[in-house]
């Protein structure tokens, strides 16, 4: 897996390319100059531990047979303040799963996810508290 990075801007505007051409953009905040033309780095971080979580329960709701519609992460995390680097203590992730689903199996789905198959949520754990619930909603 390879990311090439470039600058697009004089201030902290990114280009992220991977080996297939997709891109994704980057920015600083207005606090330190930026445009917040894009997502901050951080907010990447959440964004990964979202969609990584999320394609495993899609998968094993798949695999179970259940019939979900629809799904929604909400990632929240809290960083440590006044200091550099601001790094993440504690990120809670809200599962809201639509359809006519077992609940036993959709919060057996979303714990496989986040205690064994997730690459996002082992890499993170380690340093991180990470908390998770879950809905299902008609």
């Amino acid at each position: 897996m390879k990311i090439k990075l470039r600058r697009i801007d004089e201030a902290f505007q990114l280009e992220a390319t991977n080996e297939t051409g997709q891109k994704a953009y980057t920015d600083g905040s207005l606090a330190i100059g930026g445009h917040e033309l894009a997502m901050r780095p951080m907010q990447l971080v959440l964004t990964a531990l979202g969609s990584c979580s999320s394609i495993d329960v899609i998968q094993l709701l798949q695999k179970q047979r259940q019939p979900l519609r629809h799904i929604e992460v909400e990632v929240e995390g809290d960083r440590v303040e006044g200091q550099v680097p601001a790094v993440f203590t504690h990120i809670r992730v809200h599962y809201l799963l639509y359809g006519e689903l077992d609940a036993s199996k959709v919060e057996r789905a979303c714990r496989l996810s986040m205690e064994k198959l997730c690459s996002v949520s082992k890499m993170l754990e380690k340093s991180v508290d990470i908390s998770w619930t879950y809905a299902v909603l008609p």
